[in-house]
């Protein structure tokens, strides 16, 4: 097979030789992989998928359905990032080399057609992801979900297909950007400018989480503004090979918030975070848009990092004579990969959770190993998921806690489905629902 001429676009995100040969010789990232750490072949780290992306920019070696395979592989979880003492941005990399796998031919064009129509015109498209979600609304309200499930139609068309439907989270009642107002303001003194961004499947899926997210902004003295005209933050499209549609959306969010004046943009979603925090990279050689994208991802903060670089955790003064109820006390949490990796927020959360009074916070063994759900790599690569979830599942029984936190939609959905395939008694909350819940 003949190389793409588009190849050379890996070259713009490889780093300097010197480092690349440290890279590869330092196998640190080794221990850190889930996908090495099931097959304990090299080709499945991540040293072995740079080696191969560093032979494919290079026209050393031509580009293959196993190359396709280990850039699909990989989770993308940037475990590697966090263990890498050079600092390689491995991330980069692999969703470059996913978009050469799209471009030439090497994933089936039916794949990529479905995969494309479901993340361009469905979940970038307000309109047509409330539609959508909507029908799937009546799917689990009027009963059809039961009967479908009781009579294992879905069996017909995939083995794994009825496993993968109970993956789908339960639609909102109403979306959180019919409910969340343009401007909020807070009860008493403003103390913080903030902007939200509601996002796509958090505003059908969690609204609930974005609706506790503005309560307890507004609780602690924050005026929000929430543009009504910002997209999809593009994380989903640009982990699946579409960098271009993503970076547009990049453009249009940057656009819709910077006509506004705030000094932190919220997100309460791991994925849609650090995407957003990116945005100063992957932009930077666009001429118009690069001054603009290093002030728009300046100010991005998760909810967690908010609270804990800003005292707000303090708040919970007030919860001191607070009798929690028992499901409450026994807490563990999970760090959500494009948290604890991309974003390198891990001690914020664990701050905030055990600044409040009556909890009995257990530390989570391999709390940053991957869940994986990974975006949609749960759906489109079941199995794989599958043993990445029964690992965590065992770490979260061995707490013996009943609530388990996470910052991250997909590790709430994977997780919640976790507890219910292998019988583990836990319930999954975002911090910020735990507490909106005891600021009342």
């Amino acid at each position: 097979m003949k190389i793409s001429p588009e190849t050379s676009q890996l070259l713009k995100v490889l780093p300097d030789d010197d480092i690349l040969q440290q890279c590869i010789h330092c196998g640190m990232c080794l221990a850190t992989c889930p996908t090495y750490d099931l097959t304990k072949l090299e080709r499945s780290s991540p040293r072995g998928r740079i080696r191969m992306i560093r032979s494919v920019a290079r026209k050393e070696m031509e580009l293959s359905e196993l190359f396709a395979e280990e850039m699909n592989f990989c989770l993308d979880c940037q475990a590697c990032e966090t263990a890498c003492p050079a600092g390689v941005r491995y991330g980069r990399m692999v969703e470059a080399a996913r978009v050469i796998v799209d471009e030439a031919g090497l994933t089936p064009k039916f794949q990529v057609f479905i995969k494309r129509f479901a993340l361009r015109k469905i979940i970038a498209s307000r309109f047509w992801l409330k539609f959508f979600s909507r029908l799937l609304w009546l799917y689990q309200k009027t009963g059809i979900q039961k009967l479908v499930r009781s009579t294992g139609l879905l069996k017909l068309f995939s083995k794994n297909l009825p496993e993968i439907e109970k993956l789908s989270p339960q639609v909102a009642n109403q979306f959180s950007d019919t409910k969340i107002k343009e401007i909020e303001l807070p009860n008493g003194e403003i103390k913080f400018n903030a902007a939200f961004h509601f996002g796509c499947l958090m505003n059908t899926m969690f609204s609930d989480i974005n609706i506790d997210t503005i309560e307890v902004l507004k609780k602690v003295g924050c005026k929000i503004i929430t543009p009504k005209d910002q997209a999809c933050c593009g994380s989903l499209m640009a982990h699946n090979g579409d960098m271009e549609f993503a970076l547009n959306l990049a453009r249009k969010n940057i656009d819709a918030f910077l006509k506004h004046n705030y000094d932190y943009l919220i997100s309460n979603s791991a994925g849609c975070g650090a995407f957003m925090k990116d945005y100063v990279h992957l932009l930077e050689g666009d001429s118009e848009y690069a001054d603009k994208a290093k002030l728009f991802s300046s100010k991005v903060k998760d909810i967690m990092e908010f609270f804990a670089e800003e005292k707000i955790h303090l708040k919970f003064n007030d919860l001191t004579k607070l009798e929690l109820e028992p499901e409450l006390e026994r807490i563990t949490y999970h760090d959500a990969c494009h948290l604890v990796h991309a974003q390198k927020v891990s001690s914020q959360p664990r701050e905030v959770i055990k600044s409040i009074p009556g909890i009995k916070y257990t530390e989570l063994e391999e709390a940053s190993w991957c869940c994986g759900s990974a975006g949609i790599y749960n759906v489109v690569r079941y199995k794989d998921s599958l043993i990445q979830l029964q690992r965590k599942m065992k770490n979260i029984r061995n707490t013996g806690a009943k609530v388990v936190l996470t910052g991250n939609p997909g590790c709430m959905g994977q997780i919640k489905y976790g507890a219910e395939k292998f019988d583990v008694d836990v319930e999954v909350l975002h911090p910020v629902t735990l507490i909106r819940k005891l600021l009342g």
